[in-house]
């Protein structure tokens, strides 16, 4: 069914800005994506409606899709928007097809407010964005969902457990006082397991029986779901360190924070153009908001708020663990500036090393020497703590390349080389 006509579908040719060039027969196709159909539209080089029509979001209903696409002409590209969502099927499906696809952006409320909204008007202006160059970014890999799918089941196990968590405490400021103090001052890890190893059933007072079985009923959820989270983190480092090694070796980076970057910026690092753009991405660009003799720039409130925690994440791991983090810090504090400007001028900063460690501008250090140096004179972790005044577990994780410090493995180096 054809939705040319109607007061929403104006004319395309009275449009302004189109680009004409390329061969005057290639088609420009665009996709409105949904959860069960498709839109699909196509226009000429010039910016006519050819056709449009929608299908189903299955193997088969994709097939159809493609087909028909190229029924209409040799294509130039297809603008499909959602390419990360409702999209992904038809997204993966035409570029098997060998078609070139363009990621579109949701239709401004401003154009939808003027000319109306349906899914073949959306498809229509996919292909018109597509066509006038306003909408040139390549979609993510279909590679990333795993990543995507990890990270969505971690959020919500961590969720999961704080409620627990939140949940025990609750009920121990509620409980009678015997058993209250029972459990007040064990500290929050062997409160878990302590509970979780209760036998409510040996208890003679009912009251104090049903409100300790809840409480090992939370106990046993909260450990639980801890090892479903390590398990899901450990995931989570191997696939992010097979996608990007560079990212994960940037200091201040885990498996947590670098494969919520990954999943913003994609593992096809050629989509991404600037330094800027991805700082924008991720919200950390500062918007200019001067006016006649006020000259200044505000807090960007756009852009992938995941990743801007990321990056803050990383900021906040730096202070504690990097000297030349908190000297900048501290020099600007005393020029008066706020906590807050000194954290988003350092995530910023910290926007401009992902992006090099993205499009792979950054060198991966090598540690791998370190462990079959410190075997061979038969020196344990804890000798090696011990004399750098550090802690076992410092020195595991530099061996085996899960956290970056070149200063700390360069004087590791020449204390093995001493010992």
């Amino acid at each position: 069914m054809s939705c040319l006509t109607g007061p929403a579908g104006a004319d395309p040719s009275d449009r302004k800005g189109i680009t004409h060039h390329g061969n005057q027969n290639h088609r420009v196709g665009g996709v409105d994506s949904h959860k069960d159909t498709i839109h699909v539209a196509v226009l000429t080089a010039v910016g006519q409606p050819v056709a449009d029509r929608e299908f189903a979001t299955t193997t088969a209903g994709y097939r159809r899709a493609v087909a028909w696409l190229i029924e209409h002409g040799p294509l130039r590209a297809v603008g499909i928007e959602g390419t990360s969502s409702y999209g992904v099927g038809i997204a993966a499906a035409v570029t098997a097809a060998g078609i070139t696809v363009v990621e579109v952006n949701r239709t401004r409320p401003a154009e939808r407010r003027k000319q109306g909204k349906t899914d073949c008007l959306d498809a229509y202006r996919a292909a018109r964005s597509v066509l006038s160059g306003e909408a040139s970014t390549d979609p993510k890999r279909a590679s990333i969902e795993p990543l995507r799918a990890l990270t969505v089941a971690r959020r919500s196990a961590v969720k999961a457990q704080q409620a627990a968590w939140r949940q025990i405490g609750a009920l121990l400021v509620n409980a009678r006082s015997q058993l209250r103090d029972r459990f007040r001052d064990l500290p929050d890890a062997t409160l878990v397991v302590t509970l979780a190893s209760t036998r409510p059933d040996q208890v003679h007072d009912q009251t104090d029986a049903d409100t300790l079985h809840a409480l090992r009923c939370l106990a046993r959820r909260h450990r639980d779901l801890g090892a479903e989270i390590t398990d899901l983190e450990q995931r989570m480092l191997t696939r992010a360190t097979r996608a990007n090694p560079a990212l994960l070796a940037v200091k201040g980076i885990g498996p947590v924070v670098g494969a919520q970057l990954l999943i913003t910026a994609g593992d096809n690092p050629d989509r991404l153009r600037s330094s800027a753009s991805f700082a924008a991405l991720c919200g950390t660009a500062p918007i200019p908001v001067s006016s006649g003799r006020t000259d200044r720039h505000r807090l960007s409130r756009g852009g992938d708020r995941h990743a801007n925690a990321a990056l803050h994440h990383i900021v906040k791991n730096r202070m504690t663990n990097d000297d030349r983090t908190r000297r900048y810090r501290d020099a600007h504090l005393a020029k008066g500036w706020t906590t807050k400007a000194v954290y988003r001028t350092l995530r910023r900063a910290v926007a401009r090393e992902v992006y090099a460690a993205l499009t792979g501008h950054c060198s991966v250090p090598d540690y791998t020497d370190l462990r079959p140096a410190r075997r061979a004179k038969n020196i344990t972790l804890t000798t090696v703590a011990t004399a750098l005044d550090v802690w076992p577990a410092r020195v595991g994780e530099l061996e085996l390349g899960r956290r970056r410090d070149d200063a700390f493995a360069e004087r590791y180096r020449q204390w093995l080389n001493a010992a």
